[in-house]
């Protein structure tokens, strides 16, 4: 569970081969992203769900920002 006192630093990797991105805290791997839908659940988990994720200083998008999910158009097709 999230220390209310502190700020959180969430790190959004730069995306995998096959277009996945690691959510970390710290250290700590919360989960894996396929969609910005997947990190609002991993955060919500997380219970660091109060987070704006595409508008929030605390989020670090690493590799492109929240609209960057290379290689999900060829896994749709």
């Amino acid at each position: 569970m999230a220390d209310p006192t502190r700020y959180p630093h969430i790190v959004v990797h730069p995306p995998a081969l096959d277009g996945s991105r690691r959510v970390t805290e710290g250290p700590v791997t919360l989960g894996l992203a396929s969609h910005l839908d997947d990190v609002i659940e991993i955060l919500r988990l997380a219970d660091l769900d109060r987070i704006e994720v595409e508008e929030s200083d605390l989020i670090d998008w690493l590799g492109g920002g929240p609209e960057d999910w290379p290689g999900l158009s060829e896994h749709e097709l």
